[in-house]
């Protein structure tokens, strides 16, 4: 949950964005939308909706597990569902054996000028890839983008059988004394607990996709870790004490 009264400037711009959008649609009784939300911006806005107590709205990226998703703010007693979004999915064909990266997808389509907020997820897979996008941009992909790095693609407003996995984890477990900030970075990054701190006070660690710089700070399952240098996590369960005491922790790192 985000604390509202805890946002930086230009977050509480973005709150009054939504403000704006239920305005608006109430006054005219047409649904609005947003471009696409990352995942702290996803988090505000549902709890911007909770505030107001606006309960004709949903977010959607293009599949379930979206990270970056669309809000879409709909009149009363309506209705709605994903085929109203403004959302157009792009696949990219290649060859299997070809090696291709988020990064090099992102990295191509910047190159024409598109902005990220345009861009939803991009679910990268062997000789498959899918980006979901604003309309608007749509048709600039298909017809502009020939390749992706080096490697030679076929592009198609149309999407695969199956869509690529959205994440792939590997499991970290271990025991931690506590479940403070510093210890689970620490768990994590295989750092020395010291170390770990001073990432955080440099404003290196993000959880739930803000900075905090507070080492005492107790992780929650569920959450996600940003550390700079080191990746991103998913604060899994707890399975009891060790015979020391400590707390056996699980967290799942994204590969």
């Amino acid at each position: 949950m985000v604390d509202l009264s805890r946002l930086t400037g230009d977050e509480k711009l973005f709150c009054a964005h939504i403000e704006d959008l239920i305005e608006r649609c109430e006054k005219k009784y047409i649904p609005q939308f947003t471009h696409f939300l990352d995942e702290r911006q996803v988090m505000i806005a549902q709890q911007v909706m909770n505030r107001v107590g606006w309960q004709d709205h949903i977010f959607w990226g293009g599949y379930p597990e979206a990270g970056r998703s669309i809000l879409g703010v709909f009149p009363p007693y309506s209705e709605y569902g994903p085929e109203d979004f403004p959302l157009q999915p792009i696949t990219f064909s290649y060859r299997a054996e070809d090696s291709l990266s988020h990064r090099d997808f992102l990295g191509s389509l910047m190159a024409l000028q598109i902005k990220r907020e345009a861009l939803g997820d991009i679910l990268v897979g062997k000789g498959s890839t899918v980006v979901f996008t604003a309309p608007a941009v749509a048709s600039l992909i298909v017809n502009e983008v020939k390749k992706v790095g080096s490697v030679g693609v076929k592009v198609s407003d149309t999407l695969p059988e199956k869509l690529p996995a959205a994440h792939e984890f590997q499991n970290i477990s271990g025991t931690v004394s506590s479940l403070r900030l510093d210890c689970v970075a620490s768990l994590v990054t295989k750092l020395s607990r010291e170390k770990a701190a001073q990432l955080i006070r440099s404003g290196l660690v993000m959880v739930d996709h803000a900075p905090c710089i507070h080492v005492d700070y107790v992780v929650k399952e569920g959450e996600k870790l940003s550390i700079r240098g080191h990746g991103k996590y998913m604060i899994g369960g707890t399975d009891g004490l060790s015979k020391k005491g400590r707390i056996r922790l699980t967290v799942q790192k994204y590969i």
